[in-house]
Order: C-alpha cells, then structure tokens, then sequence
C-alpha cells in the first residue's frame, strides 16, 4: 500500500456455529469438520481512504458497521481479507473501552494512553490538556463508576485526540454527549481533517454526515450497497429504509447539470402531476427569489388507488443539504381522510423568503403518516430547485435572516 491513509480489500467475518463444543475444539487442531451454521456479520466489504478524507459508514442496526470498525482497528480479526493502513490510529468506539471502573479519570487515561502506544513520559505531558478538554471537574479524579455515559464520552474522546492521528475512527460514541461537547469534539475533529488527518465516522446523524464527509459507504446485511457522494447515499438511504416497510417501492437517482441530485421513491397511489414555486404577490413563475418576498409551493397530485389518509410535505435545504425547514399537513392537522380515487388535490405553502442569499432546493412529499417511512406514496428529494438574492436588505452572510437589527451608544 502506498500513498493512501487505508485500505479495506474483500474484507469479511464470519462467526459459525457449531453443533457440538467437541466439533469447535476440533477444527481448533485442523480437523476437517463443518460448521451448522454461518452468520457473516460482514462480508466482501473494500474500499480506499486517503490522506484527509472523511468516510461516513452509516446503515441500520445490525448492518454491519461497529464490526467493520473492529475489524480495521485490530479488535477483531477477519475471516477474509485484508486491512493496510498507514500511521497512527486512534479510535473511539464503544463507551468505557479499555476503561477501568475503579480507576480515576487519571488513572484511566495513564493506563489506556499506555495501550495507545503513548509513553508514560508522554502521557504525562499531556495529562493537563486531557484534563481541560474533557472539562469534567472534580470527576477526573474519582472513579470511573460515578460517570454518567456523557461524562466518559468526555473522556475517551480527550484521550483519543490528544495526538493528532494520521486515521481517526469514531462510532455513534459522541451522540451520548451533551450539545456542548458535541460542537466542541466535531470542531476538533474539522481541525485533524483539515491538518491531513483521515476520518472514518459512524452515525446515524444525517446532518453530520452532509457536514463533515465527502464520501459515504452504505451497509446492509454486512456488505456495501452504495459508495458515493453524500447527497447521493443518504437520499438512497432513507429510500430504503421506506422500501423496506413496503415492498412495492422503487428508488430512482439522477443528478442534474448543476449538481443538484434528485431522488424519487413511493408505491404511486398517490402521484405528482406538477410542483411549482412562485411569487404570492403576483402568482408567477419563479427561479429566483428575493430574500423577504412572498412565496408559495404549488402542488396538485391525482389519487390513482385508494389510500386511508393523505399527507402533503415539503422540506427547503441549503446547497450542502441541511435542512432549513420543513413540516407537513400531520403537523398542522390538516392531513386529509379517504380522499376519492380519481380526485385531484391541489395545495399552497405559503411563506416569507426569509433566507439567506444562495441555492435552495424543496423535497416534496406524500404519505400516510407524519413520516414517509411507514406508508409512502410519493417522495421526490430535491424535486424544486431555487435561488434567492439580496437585493435590499443589509449585506448579511448565512442561510436565513433574521431581521436583526443594531443598537449602538456611545459614553463619555
């Protein structure tokens, strides 16, 4: 391996079972016996990561994702494959890994700090700033059993990242944290990445996904079903996560010439025949929206089979695919009963523009439910795409204006 911060080739675990302890001890000395069983927590997974980049693995409970990160860091070994990587790795993975509950915060991190590979020497001279990042007081002196799991994610993080590693690994560890902490960790990390370090994350928070990763591999029963952009991942992501509620789904992808992705799923008994934005004032057409004008979302959608309850949705994303708003007719308690087939329903969202200069995109919605996951008719990602300029209010930078205003005095 030359070059690249890590790589992953066919790599796979299996755990077998077998139908006697007698059978397991045997195949320790050789013998040529079978297992009754095989269950590969994960299977053919490769993959290249290089210096700098951040690879988000994200997938369902049980699709393999905490395996393969104990695969790469050496905790467990694979049954097939081959993991290479380059420089130093730390990694955070399960809460109070290699932690002792009777030992101090001090303690801990002089004896984990050891397992890391640091000196004592070392250790020692990083102990002060250990302790300031963790920011848990008194604590870092009393047993580890007094801890709250937010206080430990504390402390395993400050360890972790003490040195800057060429490979840092961090499962959903950091989602036990306190906001605080949590801005605080994620900045530390923006800092590694942006010094050269490569960032291997597993969450189940979208929005630090789209924020942190240039690249997302998706895993399912074990094995990568999609690598790629994180727009493009995600979107296919939450559209499996529907499929598999109801089997008549169909996800489709495409990607325009401006970059922008589209992603459409839904079982069509509800369809979309038009969506549109334009301005409230006058009722026309718009691609361009200036930031404080009136606009609405125009929708009409045809009823082809018959539904229990229809529920109309739109979401407005930044260019990077934060969510600025959304909500739906569940929430609003305006989701319509039994519409009739053949019917065609028509709908206006109506809103201030009160958004920063920038592209815009809305994701449109029909279902059953308060979410789309349970029982979706149509959901179209990205399906209005809009750009809104300042043309009259004060230069202002970010994604929604606020109408904030100065107050300035001046004492002698």
């Amino acid at each position: 391996m030359t070059g690249g911060a890590m790589k992953v080739d066919n790599v796979g675990k299996c755990y077998p079972t077998y139908g006697s302890e007698f059978t397991r001890i045997a195949r320790w000395f050789g013998a040529p016996l079978r297992p009754k069983a095989e269950f590969w927590a994960v299977r053919g997974v490769s993959f290249e990561m290089a210096p700098g980049e951040a690879i988000a693995i994200i997938g369902q409970n049980g699709a393999g994702k905490s395996t393969l990160l104990k695969l790469i860091t050496g905790t467990v070994r694979p049954t097939t494959g081959a993991i290479a990587i380059n420089g130093r790795v730390s990694a955070i993975l399960e809460l109070g890994l290699g932690f002792n509950a009777e030992f101090t915060g001090r303690e801990n991190v002089r004896h984990s700090g050891g397992l890391l590979g640091l000196s004592p020497a070392e250790i020692e001279r990083l102990m002060p700033e250990i302790e300031a990042f963790a920011e848990i007081g008194v604590f870092f002196d009393q047993p580890l059993r007094v801890y709250s799991s937010g206080m430990q994610a504390r402390l395993a993080f400050a360890l972790a990242t003490a040195i800057r590693p060429e490979v840092l690994i961090v499962d959903e560890v950091l989602s036990v944290g306190d906001s605080y902490f949590q801005h605080k960790s994620f900045a530390r990390i923006r800092e590694f990445k942006e010094q050269g370090s490569s960032i291997l994350l597993v969450t189940h928070s979208m929005g630090d996904v789209r924020e942190l990763c240039e690249r997302v591999i998706l895993l399912d029963c074990g094995a990568v079903v999609k690598d790629g952009a994180p727009d493009e991942v995600v979107d296919y992501y939450n559209a499996m996560i529907a499929e598999k509620e109801n089997a008549k789904l169909t996800i489709e992808q495409r990607r325009d010439k401006n970059g922008w992705l589209s992603s459409e799923y839904g079982d069509r008994a509800v369809e979309m025949k038009s969506v549109s934005l334009h301005r409230a004032l006058d009722g026309e057409e718009v691609a361009v929206a200036r930031v404080g004008e009136a606009l609405e979302v125009r929708m009409a959608a045809i009823i082809k089979e018959p539904v229990e309850q229809l529920v109309i949705g739109h979401r407005i994303s930044d260019r990077t695919g934060h969510t600025v708003w959304g909500s739906n007719t569940f929430h609003t308690r305006q989701a319509l009963k039994a519409p009739a087939v053949g019917s065609l329903v028509r709908s206006r969202l109506k809103f201030d523009c009160n958004l920063g200069p920038g592209s815009y995109a809305i994701t449109f919605g029909l279902h059953r439910d308060d979410t789309h996951i349970s029982q979706c008719y149509q959901r179209i990602e990205n399906s209005v795409i809009f750009d809104v300029v300042n043309v009259g209010e004060p230069f202002f930078i970010g994604t929604a204006n606020l109408g904030a205003t100065f107050e300035l005095a001046v004492e002698r």
